[in-house]
């Protein structure tokens, strides 16, 4: 069994990885399945209320999780300079996803793993680092299993990039920057 087939039959499953993104490692489940979303927040120690990031392969996926004006689109990434956009959300989004906001963050992901894993499961994920809430991000897979321990289900083999650090998030409608790349 591939990597890419492990990590889609544990997010079938309802668990939580670790993969790879365009920057960092993220966390990631199935955002469809609110029991698994719950387990992530707790094993980020992550506040619900914060909201959460959902990665797509492509735009398509996204149908029924963002409801855009019939005039907007989600831009096609720039694998050198990833962006999370706010959109207004779909009617998919459960509030333990979207958190206190009225839109959702979403991403389409230029890293070929996290890619991978989207096309396998026909769905976005759940992306949010990988670091215990208020903690450095874990640099790599050996320092993602020292701090999870085996509290995440499968830790997904492959490299971070193009880019590195967090991406940027800007709203989508207005085109604001919420916070800088960092």
């Amino acid at each position: 069994m591939s990597v890419i087939d492990k990590a889609a039959k544990v997010l079938r499953s309802g668990g939580v990885i670790a993969y790879p993104t365009e920057g960092v490692f993220g966390l990631g489940c199935l955002p469809g399945n609110l029991d698994a979303v719950a387990r992530l927040l707790q094993i980020k120690q992550r506040e619900a209320s914060k909201g959460l990031i959902l990665i797509a392969a492509t735009a398509a996926q996204f149908e029924d999780w963002i409801d855009l004006p019939d005039n907007v689109s989600l831009p096609d990434p720039d694998p050198q300079k990833p962006t999370t956009w706010i959109a207004p959300a779909g009617k998919r989004v459960a509030a333990v996803v979207r958190g206190d906001n009225t839109g959702i963050a979403v991403r389409i992901t230029t890293n070929p793993v996290a890619r991978a894993i989207c096309i396998a499961v026909a769905s976005p994920i759940v992306s949010t680092s990988a670091n215990l809430s208020g903690q450095p991000v874990a640099p790599s897979e050996d320092a993602l299993r020292r701090q999870f321990g085996d509290r995440v289900d499968y830790v997904v083999p492959g490299k971070c990039g193009p880019s590195s650090g967090a991406s940027e998030i800007r709203d989508l409608l207005s085109g604001a920057i919420l916070r800088p790349r960092q």
